[in-house]
């Protein structure tokens, strides 16, 4: 199957193979062709450039783009889209003053999201996760991360891996699990932390490795749920089942979390909306991509990921949703990008970059998606006709996608 896309006003995102992300003033740079074609052959990118260098070829499908861009999908690194239910009345108990902290005191928050799920059957699960998954391809999302952490009990954190396994198995999007047991601490072990964590060690993640059920580890590093030494203990038995860290840091109170994570070499450290110079500098030469979830940060209203600070450090930065009940009822990418030139001041080129090949590189998932190279999947978001790529997050309430093609094919 040959598909040629001609006349596209702008190709963007053009990279050649090998680039793994983008780091400090890298960032600010976002390759483009104007007037360009893109041929697509077996759902992989097969060749682009400009119009006045277009091959003569035979084609089964021929998309005239004109006035309109082409730009690969969206790489979100961090959700939590397998949930039962929804928390709209805590959303309400926010607006009339109390915290997010004072509502999981009060047996909300995560705590709440286990209990509905608990008591959801596998089919509802998957019907109401899949219904998620769906809006957000054709919301431009063409790779995503899904975490467990809403079961708090060895077979409702099973349920929850088996679901993402049944989405990777029936959507061809690239799919990541993360197994988030160390989310919350369940009202059956209050009091008794190190007994529920020793139950996901012995019990869970021995279960998840003969099953195949995850990709990565993962823990709420966080004041009032699980210390730095939790953190090392959770991501040394992970890695012992051959589970890459990939960790919640520096939501509310900066702990060490970053320091830990850095020492585990995880893959990413994600949230960061409270970071301080030695978050920064322990960074610096690693491997570990920093993530920022801005519509986190709007949602609950909390400060924002100082991504001027990141970036001009000469770090590397990713952009995700955090799509999840509480926080973040929302998983759109688009949203992500332009918060994050509005609020947190990167220029749409780094925001571009931070939520397609970074975030790419935050899922190991460089090689597959997140820029228009030879080889790659072809994940695309076809915009509607605009004047610029600046327009997408400036148009923040608009939804200026026409289609959206997983590889090669229009969802």
């Amino acid at each position: 199957m040959k598909q040629v896309f001609i006349n596209i006003k702008e190709l963007i995102q053009v990279r050649p193979k090998g680039i793994q992300k983008l780091s400090g003033s890298e960032m600010k740079e976002l390759p483009t062709i104007k007037n360009a074609y893109l041929l697509i052959e077996n759902g992989l990118i097969a060749a682009f450039g400009s119009m006045e260098e277009i091959p003569k070829i035979s084609v089964d499908e021929t998309i005239d783009a004109t006035g309109k861009m082409i730009l690969p999908t969206w790489c979100d690194s961090h959700t939590h889209i397998v949930y039962a239910g929804n928390r709209e009345g805590e959303f309400v108990d926010r607006i009339n003053g109390l915290s997010y902290e004072e509502i999981a005191n009060r047996g909300g928050g995560i705590l709440n999201s286990a209990k509905k799920l608990q008591g959801t059957t596998s089919d509802d699960l998957y019907s109401q996760s899949e219904a998620r998954l769906k809006e957000v391809i054709r919301q431009g999302t063409g790779a995503v991360e899904i975490k467990s952490g809403y079961g708090l009990t060895k077979d409702a954190e099973l349920k929850m891996l088996k679901v993402i396994q049944k989405l990777k198995q029936n959507y061809s999007i690239p799919i990541r699990a993360t197994f988030l047991g160390a989310h919350a601490i369940p009202a059956e072990f209050k009091g008794n932390k190190k007994g529920y964590l020793k139950m996901l060690v012995e019990e869970v993640l021995p279960e998840i490795a003969n099953q195949d059920l995850a990709d990565y580890i993962d823990i709420f590093c966080e004041s009032g749920y699980f210390s730095v030494e939790d953190t090392d203990y959770i991501l040394t038995a992970g890695k012992q089942y051959g589970l890459v860290p990939k960790i919640h840091v520096n939501q509310f109170n900066a702990i060490g979390g970053v320091q830990i994570g850095v020492q585990h070499n995880a893959l990413s450290v994600d949230h960061l909306e409270v970071v301080r110079e030695t978050d920064i500098e322990a960074l610096i030469g690693t491997r570990t991509m920093p993530v920022a979830l801005p519509s986190c940060s709007y949602f609950l209203s909390i400060p924002y990921t100082p991504a001027r600070d990141i970036i001009d450090a000469g770090l590397p930065l990713a952009l995700a949703t955090d799509y999840n009940p509480g926080s973040t009822p929302s998983g759109n990418m688009n949203f992500v990008i332009a918060t994050a030139c509005i609020k947190m001041k990167m220029t749409p080129e780094e925001a571009i970059n931070a939520g397609t090949i970074n975030g790419a590189y935050a899922m190991d998932l460089s090689d597959e998606v997140g820029s228009i190279t030879k080889g790659k999947k072809a994940n695309l978001i076809l915009t509607k006709p605009i004047n610029s790529y600046h327009f997408l997050p400036y148009a923040f309430g608009s939804n200026m996608i026409d289609k959206v093609y997983v590889n090669g094919k229009e969802f």
